[in-house]
């Protein structure tokens, strides 16, 4: 154990026993003792809090300690970092229970007030929500940050029922990877290379479950809050970003909280999944104080009025040209005080009278190749237009009928019903919005992809399509907020693939729309809004990310006739206590335009140095689908000071169950 005290504070690591004797690895950070106790924020996270995420999170929670006089407390979950026990897939069953123990915990500490907040970004959001569903007594208040209600229909694994493609580059790689590291020497002990060995003997790549589990059902459940929202009743502020993958967290998210009375709130701002003071894009805000507000009004009970201010708060585009790397959104800051907002009303458009035939080309994508943006190379969609050629579009002009009157301001999600046919069994659907400007640039609002199969809905059982028949399906897009430049144009296109944000789908195929059974509904507010807007504590980020050592590449063999996309970024950082890190990733996806076989090749290696030794692990995946099945091949392996110790590789072969 490891203790550092300084005028604000200690910071020292422990560990939290749990009921079956597992112990969790934790670091604390404890103001200097006052007159009374104080509570604790917890974040509780399977990214090594001593030597990777727990780096860039440090100046934060040292910020709630010495500025606001929280107690901080960060968890390696089981089986992760310097934690016991083995970490068999991403929010198991006993994960909730652990968290449950260590509030618990927490609360029970003398210099703890019995009062615990949980917060956190992405997989600390998630079991936020996790946790606060199991309602502990001690846990007052949550804080989920970029975090998603519904880890099948808005995650990192499918959308719409198709499997996700670019994504399997990065995060399914880099788990693998981390999880084949040691604990911490230094915090493990002398015995740190049998932990270290048992774990490596009894792990598996977490991707390999989520390709058994193609359809919606109780694997996906697990770890959703949808549609189980009654169970969180603790006061929620969530926060989401318009370019991030789990913008769907809000709107569908607060309205049943605010039906059933809990105590929410919602700052949805213009980010990507990075922090709201260095996201591209921006305009970029300090989160920290606006989190301590809401702990300090339920988990200290002081009366500082956030609860009866406006409870949600979010930016609005303006007309901006698209950039991959764009800094900073046009908009405004606006507020509402509930949802849907009083002002809110619906414009229907039709999609004509006659049918329009699609030949479906499977590389149509690449223009908003991920769907959650983040640090390059996951970075925001360009200039749509390119793959608009290769989709079937309609346009209106704003403000001309049957557009409303001036600028057109949307806040919700858009709907979409189509009658649509194919002549395959399987056929996807890809739906996007955008802001044609009068240059031609297109730039993309919202966007969402259907896998036909599933037009009953997740939660049915997917129908293959009779080839030739129409069907007519309910698709919603996106949550979204904009206001469009009267005279610019609306476009909606509908293209047969989304990649390589997804797979293709598995056969080459025509998808006919029948524009007379068709119409988009637009969500779109009017006049001013019945709030000031907010005022936040805006900052100005010291660095972007500007792409140096970043390879992001589309390329076309014009004879093969194959498009590939590559992308290889690496990083090098050191620890608070001098350790040095190195993490890279390569991958590429490549997708066959005549026959939609598609392969995927990807690499992620971690290097970590401690003074005790120099440990390297590497995760390569080889996957391929095919029009009846993936073929997915995995290597992990592990190496001290330059001597391999671990080497084992999982094979599958699996159908595509309508996909």
């Amino acid at each position: 154990m490891t203790t550092a005290t300084t005028e604000t504070g200690t910071t020292h690591t422990t560990t939290i026993p749990l009921g079956d004797g597992i112990r969790l690895a934790a670091t604390l950070y404890l103001p200097v003792p006052g007159p009374e106790p104080v509570p604790v924020l917890l974040e509780a996270l399977p990214y090594r809090k001593d030597d990777h995420l727990g780096v860039e999170a440090r100046p934060e929670y040292l910020r709630f300690r010495d500025e606001y006089r929280f107690a901080v407390c960060r968890v390696d979950l089981r089986g992760t970092g310097s934690s016991e026990g083995f970490a068999d897939d991403e929010y198991p069953e006993r994960e909730p229970e652990d968290l449950c123990e260590v509030i618990a915990w927490l609360a029970g500490q003398p210099w703890c007030n019995g009062s615990v907040g949980m917060f956190g970004t992405s997989y600390s959001g998630f079991n936020a929500f996790h946790a606060a569903m199991r309602a502990p007594a001690a846990l007052k208040a949550i804080v989920p940050i970029y975090s998603s209600d519904d880890r099948y229909t808005d995650d990192v694994h499918y959308l719409g029922g198709a499997l996700r493609a670019v994504d399997l580059i990065d995060y399914p790689l880099y788990l693998a990877a981390m999880n084949a590291l040691p604990p911490v020497p230094a915090l493990a002990g002398p015995d740190w290379r049998e932990t270290w060995h048992k774990r490596m003997d009894t792990m598996e790549p977490w991707l390999l479950s989520w390709l058994e589990n193609q359809r919606h059902g109780a694997f996906w459940r697990r770890g959703s809050i949808r549609p189980d929202y009654d169970l969180v009743r603790c006061p929620t502020m969530i926060v989401q970003g318009w370019a991030d993958g789990y913008r769907n967290n809000s709107f569908r998210t607060i309205s049943r909280l605010q039906d059933q009375g809990t105590p929410y709130r919602l700052l949805i701002g213009p980010w990507s999944h990075m922090s709201t003071r260095s996201s591209l894009p921006g305009p970029w805000i300090d989160l920290v104080p606006e989190m301590a507000r809401w702990f300090d009004r339920w988990l200290r009970g002081i009366d500082n009025g956030i609860d009866r201010e406006p409870p949600i708060s979010y930016f609005t585009r303006h007309s901006t040209r698209p950039e991959p790397d764009l800094a900073r959104l046009r908009g405004e800051w606006r507020s509402e005080r509930q949802w849907p907002p009083a002002r809110a009303r619906e414009v229907t458009l039709g999609l004509g009278r006659d049918p329009r035939e699609l030949r479906v080309k499977p590389s149509t994508g690449t223009a908003a190749w991920i769907d959650c943006a983040g640090s390059l190379p996951w970075g925001q969609p360009s200039d749509q237009r390119y793959d608009d050629a290769d989709s079937l579009t309609w346009e209106w002009t704003v403000g001309e009928q049957p557009l409303p009157e001036g600028s057109l301001e949307l806040l919700g999600h858009p709907r979409l019903r189509l009658k649509v046919s194919a002549d395959a069994p399987v056929a996807y659907v890809s739906a996007k919005l955008s802001e044609v400007f009068p240059d031609g640039t297109s730039s993309l609002i919202t966007r969402t992809l259907l896998n036909l199969t599933h037009r009953d809905g997740h939660d049915a059982e997917p129908r293959p399509l009779t080839p030739g028949r129409a069907e007519t399906v309910d698709i919603e897009l996106n949550a979204t907020a904009c206001v469009l430049t009267p005279g610019h144009r609306l476009r909606l296109s509908l293209a047969g693939a989304d990649w390589p944000n997804t797979f293709a789908p598995p056969t080459p195929l025509t998808l006919t729309v029948d524009a007379a059974g068709s119409e988009l509904t637009l969500p779109v507010t009017a006049g001013p809004g019945p709030c000031p807007p907010p005022v936040f504590h805006e900052v100005t980020p010291e660095s972007l990310p500007d792409g140096k050592g970043v390879t992001w590449t589309v390329e076309r063999d014009v004879l093969a006739r194959t498009t590939t996309c590559f992308v290889d970024y690496a990083d090098v950082w050191t620890t608070h206590d001098g350790t040095v890190c190195e993490a890279r990733n390569t991958g590429r996806v490549t997708v066959d335009e005549r026959t939609h076989d598609q392969t995927l090749v990807a690499r992620c290696v971690y290097t970590v140095g401690w003074p005790e030794a120099r440990v390297t692990t590497a995760a390569d995946l080889f996957l391929t689908a095919h029009a009846d099945r993936y073929e997915a091949d995995i290597t992990v392996r592990a190496g001290e000071d330059d001597q391999q110790v671990f080497e084992r590789d999982w094979q599958r072969s699996l159908p595509r169950d309508l996909a």
